[in-house]
């Protein structure tokens, strides 16, 4: 099956998985230090996993390229940019140069056309470890004049460190631009008094003692549902109040931060002292999540 000019792949090949979908798109490129794969196909190619490359309803979002050498064609599902480039913002990975992961963040922060999506590609790029928050910060504000830098800006203030997956940054964005709450703590440890680790929540308003919860495709299993059900049972037993967000509420926003902003009413505002649970990690929490450190480090 022809993919472009001089290039195949076998039929059976699928061509809208998303690594597939960059490689084809990569192939294209001319051979030169200023022509790579940036966007989203690079974040997902250094290693941002939960990037699928899907836009709501599962359309494909365009793979992005930028060179300043040739012209390329165009073709269906690719874009292209003629932004200058400079080589040492590229990388070559399993021999596909694409842009380093802090310039790959800001092109999606300036160019996606939707708010929530760009910042939740900007977050899954954070939570894989491939650049902080600092980091895109820093390359943002060297672009000065650059197209949609401002938009840029507005996202980069949208932006957390913290969340575990497109899905928990969708949740968390509801909590704070629809139903108007403060910004979350974000995969927090939440303890017993006598420092038992009773859950690790994806968010936290730790003033109401609310939590939520995103509960992907994983937690449709019959055992992770069971874990699911006795872990809220016990954080609600130890006072704290619990919603729950699934994929479809992430198009129903209205609906979901009304459940937030009702769960919030019922929450019970103890004083810390006197609350059954606490954030305060004990030593053993803190000496495993050290040897977790190192051991990611080494």
């Amino acid at each position: 099956m022809r993919t472009s000019r001089g290039l195949y792949v076998p039929r059976g090949v699928d061509r809208t998985a998303p690594v597939q979908r960059i490689l084809e798109a990569g192939a294209v490129l001319p051979d030169s230090p200023s022509a790579a794969v940036t966007g989203w196909a690079a974040l997902r190619w250094l290693g941002a996993e939960w990037l699928d490359g899907l836009a709501p309803g599962g359309v494909l979002v365009e793979v992005d390229l930028v060179t300043t050498v040739r012209d390329i064609r165009p073709r269906p599902g690719v874009r292209l940019s003629a932004e200058r480039l400079d080589p040492a913002e590229v990388v070559v990975v399993d021999g596909l140069p694409v842009t380093v992961a802090a310039r790959s963040v800001c092109f999606v922060l300036r160019h996606a056309v939707d708010d929530r999506a760009a910042v939740e590609v900007g977050e899954t790029a954070l939570h894989a470890g491939l650049c902080s928050l600092a980091e895109v910060t820093a390359y943002a504000s060297m672009l000065p004049g650059w197209t949609g830098i401002p938009r840029a800006r507005e996202r980069l203030a949208l932006m957390a460190e913290g969340s575990a997956s497109p899905g928990e940054t969708a949740m968390r964005l509801i909590w704070e631009l629809d139903a108007g709450l403060g910004r979350p703590l974000r995969n927090v440890p939440v303890f017993t008094r006598d420092a038992r680790h009773v859950a690790t929540v994806d968010l936290l308003d730790p003033v109401a003692g609310l939590v939520g919860e995103y509960d992907g495709r994983d937690h449709l299993r019959l055992d992770r549902r069971r874990r699911d059900l006795r872990r809220e049972s016990e954080l609600r037993s130890l006072g704290l109040e619990y919603v729950t967000m699934v994929a479809g509420d992430r198009h129903r926003r209205q609906a979901m931060a009304q459940r937030i902003l009702d769960a919030h009413r019922r929450t019970r505002r103890v004083p810390p002292g006197d609350r059954p649970w606490t954030l305060e990690q004990p030593e053993w929490w803190k000496r495993r999540e050290a040897q977790r450190r190192a051991r990611r480090t080494a």
